[in-house]
């Protein structure tokens, strides 16, 4: 009877660990404040340090919060204050590359970003960033997105980029634009074009320098 019940317990522990490992996309390893979570189901649940982030999440960061989720794939994103970002897919199995995906969504704010495994291995098109005027493709690289609508002073709405590493795809109906290192570039909305701009158009890109964010010592090249 004990044999009988303790191999009833290991085989509740295995399919347990399975089923997290499937739905897990990452720990929160990062946060400076309040950081909810609004499930698929539609509940929502207060997110802490060490909180497992899954797809169908759309993380909602607070005023002065900052929150940084690392993923099975060894990409990072560092959410920035008043944001929401929904993380829609994520699979990734360091044995079945062809299977690996991520598709995510900045519906507010901004954030940085930093590649994993899922796009430079298998499919490169296995990674997505989606904003309200563009697809985001990467090429390994580190990158900042801003959405500005009504709350970037005298700057025209519309979504802005900053690569610090490596390079991205912008890709709308309007066309496609290849963004590399040092390089700004803007999107007005999903019909128009994306375009290069000569510098800084006026954002804040510099994450705090405490040394806990993904490309803090990038911060003196970001004008």
């Amino acid at each position: 009877m004990a044999m009988r019940c303790l191999v009833v317990f290991l085989l509740i522990v295995f399919y347990a660990a399975n089923a997290f490992a499937t739905d897990a996309a990452g720990p929160v390893t990062y946060l400076s404040g309040a950081l909810f979570a609004k499930k698929a189901d539609g509940s929502t649940k207060a997110l802490s340090k060490n909180s497992i982030v899954e797809p169908g999440d759309t993380l909602i960061t607070e005023k002065r919060t900052y929150a940084r989720i690392k993923f099975g794939d060894s990409s990072e994103i560092t959410l920035r204050p008043e944001s929401q970002f929904k993380l829609e897919a994520f699979s990734y199995d360091e044995a079945k590359p062809k299977e690996d995906k991520a598709v995510m969504e900045l519906i507010k704010g901004g954030l940085r970003s930093l590649s994993g495994h899922v796009g430079k291995r298998g499919d490169p098109d296995s990674y997505r960033m989606k904003t309200r005027a563009a697809v985001i493709g990467i090429r390994g690289t580190i990158y900042d997105v801003r959405i500005c609508k009504g709350n970037c002073g005298e700057l025209a709405d519309g979504v802005y980029f900053f690569v610090l590493e490596g390079s991205i795809v912008i890709s709308n109906d309007g066309g496609s634009l290849t963004v590399g290192a040092g390089q700004y570039a803007y999107v007005k909305d999903m019909t128009t074009a994306p375009v290069s701009l000569a510098g800084n158009p006026g954002i804040d890109f510099v994450l705090p320098g405490n040394g806990q964010f993904i490309g803090a010592e990038w911060n003196c090249m970001i004008r």
